[in-house]
């Protein structure tokens, strides 16, 4: 893909993620009534598409309950702006082995392992209008944690997102998992046009160093269209970096809890930076009604 930059960019607000950051800022929704209004100010302040995880209300520990996604789903729809919805599917794949010694058996406290129709279960529930494929297995983070993604697993998730009329969304975490993406395309497993999303900066995937997204870019074929994002100290750095390369945006408090050094954030806040970032670039900011014509979206 050559290096153009994007003049008509849509900003995704990924509001409150999986991981744990609960702790660490209470401004990470958890209720659905929380999820929702971060939605809906994170729309406010410019965000076409909402990228949604669900929590325990009473824990703030991740959940794949479909009464979570049911209750977010049916707040935002109901919401007074309107909003692209996107629902994680990257729950259910979830490998931490027992320890290096003894790997077997897992550790069954912290593995969550479920076949495609289950980890796809509240898409077919709620029918957003886009939802995540994690395109690939990887070690992730710290210590026997293992983000696993086998190639006929994805193949029959992006089967029945397809068959469901709902835009998988690609995220890749590295080039092989572009790769990959490439092979789905190609055995019409996903259609045009098709959806990235280049996850940078994560461990142990890709590095969010310029030169290593630059070679991921360029492994996004020129008719696909594509965001990126960083995580920590250098999300507030990567909305230039996108549009740089001819790419929208995806910032919010799953990918970094601060505005400033010292200075927590709310997704709103987040999102408002990353407007002026874009604005200042000379781009144009697309709301939900062109995101859906560019992508082809069924508005539900």
């Amino acid at each position: 893909m050559p290096l153009s930059m994007n003049r008509e960019v849509f900003i995704t607000c990924a509001v409150t993620g999986s991981g744990d950051t609960v702790s660490k800022s209470s401004h990470v929704p958890i209720t659905p009534k929380q999820i929702a209004e971060a939605a809906v100010e994170a729309a406010k302040a410019g965000a076409a598409v909402i990228h949604c995880h669900v929590r325990d209300p009473e824990t703030g520990a991740p959940s794949r309950r479909l009464d979570l996604y049911r209750e977010v789903t049916d707040r935002i729809r109901s919401a007074d702006i309107d909003i692209v919805l996107n629902l994680t599917a990257g729950m259910g794949g979830d490998l931490v082995f027992g320890n290096v010694e003894s790997p077997l058996p897992v550790n069954e406290k912290f593995t969550d392992m479920a076949g495609a129709t289950e980890r796809v279960a509240h898409v077919a529930e709620c029918l957003p209008e886009i939802c995540t494929l994690d395109c690939g297995t990887m070690n992730f983070s710290l210590g026997d944690y293992v983000m696993t993604n086998t190639p006929s697993m994805l193949r029959e998730m992006a089967r029945q997102m397809t068959a469901l009329g709902v835009r998988p969304e690609i995220e890749a975490f590295d080039t092989g998992h572009l790769w990959f993406a490439k092979q789905l395309a190609e055995e019409g497993l996903i259609e045009d046009p098709v959806l990235i999303q280049l996850c940078m900066g994560i461990p142990w995937g890709a590095p969010d160093d310029l030169n290593t997204f630059m070679a991921m870019v360029n492994n996004v074929p020129a008719n696909w269209t594509f965001s990126a994002f960083s995580i920590g100290r250098n999300a507030l750095a990567y909305p230039a970096a996108a549009v740089l390369a001819g790419g929208n945006v995806r910032v919010g408090l799953e990918d970094n809890l601060y505005i400033g050094k010292g200075q927590l954030a709310t997704n709103g806040a987040l999102v408002e930076k990353a407007v002026g970032v874009i604005e200042g670039m000379g781009a144009k900011i697309i709301g939900p009604d062109e995101v859906r014509k560019k992508l082809k979206l069924t508005k539900r």
